[in-house]
């Protein structure tokens, strides 16, 4: 009897260090060339037929990548707080490593909400568009269309963004909430700026123009 539960025991022992060495599997490490503190054009991936993207950076080391399609809409996110790890939408299923063909540093500025306030639209992937304002304080607050965007804004530390949480109703395929960024950048004109968040694997890009 003694020696049975001495064989459960090591059993349980062993199923137990089973399933703690699952749960020590290390996410994929993600790396990305580092800039300067700064805003900067950039381009990526095959030099015949490179990506275009926008790199901000921030003195206290967070960085945000944004890396076009053709369409000139978002294809990936690449983001990092402060000193941390850098992170990417869509999630990275192995190591990754992004490395910059070129650089050219492009006009940055501290973005203020104040600046903003106004009313906005956007145009869905749907073609339905979901009109929308921002207050002096930072509140995104949904328009009449039936696509309902709100959400808040507040400083980031990185140039020409600011720091955005959105919630949707009637939105077609955007998550209820996401989180991101607002960024102001001269080449997104005649769009006064973009909003760029995720929720999961899901990444948001929506060009707001002045009403």
């Amino acid at each position: 009897m003694n020696r049975s539960l001495t064989l459960l025991a090591g059993a349980a022992a062993l199923l137990l260090s089973a399933c703690g060495s699952s749960n020590d599997v290390p996410a994929p490490e993600v790396k990305v060339t580092e800039l300067a503190a700064g805003a900067y054009a950039v381009s990526a991936g095959d030099a015949a037929n490179p990506t275009a993207g926008k790199y901000y950076a921030a003195a206290d080391g967070s960085r945000l990548l944004v890396l076009n399609n053709s369409g000139q809409q978002a294809s990936a996110l690449y983001r990092r707080d402060g000193n941390g790890s850098w992170q990417m939408t869509p999630a990275a299923t192995q190591n990754t490593t992004l490395d910059l063909l070129n650089s050219s540093a492009t006009p940055s500025t501290t973005v203020t909400v104040s600046a903003l306030a106004r009313s906005y639209s956007v145009r869905l992937s749907s073609g339905a568009t979901a009109a929308f304002s921002v207050s002096s304080s930072g509140d995104i607050v949904a328009g009449s269309t039936s696509c309902k965007l709100s959400g808040k804004l507040s400083a980031s530390t990185l140039p020409n963004t600011l720091k955005a949480s959105l919630s949707t109703s009637g939105c077609g395929d955007l998550p209820a909430q996401s989180d991101g960024y607002l960024v102001v950048d001269g080449d997104y004109a005649p769009a006064v700026f973009r909003l760029l968040t995720y929720s999961g694997s899901t990444l948001v890009d929506l060009w707001a123009y002045a009403e």
